[in-house]
């Protein structure tokens, strides 16, 4: 893929995503409002997930093993 291709298809990316978002109607401070409010959804979601959901497969794991009277390694006993 040469570079002009590779432009044009983030230009075109670009484009649908201001159609499917419905932003190419407003203003360029009401475009960068939305934005930043959106980029700062899109990183809480991230954040939380890279944070949380390890802590909860641990302890899913935990409580099925438990359950289920599976063998934990011995790794586990320290924890």
């Amino acid at each position: 893929m040469t570079f002009k291709s590779l432009r044009e298809y983030l230009a075109w990316m670009y484009y649908q995503y201001l159609l499917i978002t419905g932003i190419y109607v407003l203003e360029p401070w009401e475009k960068s409002i939305f934005n930043s409010i959106l980029f700062s959804a899109i990183a809480m979601v991230i954040y939380t997930s890279y944070v949380f959901v390890p802590i909860h497969v641990r302890l899913a794991l935990e409580f099925f093993s438990g359950i289920f009277d599976v063998v934990r390694p011995v790794f586990f006993f320290f924890f």
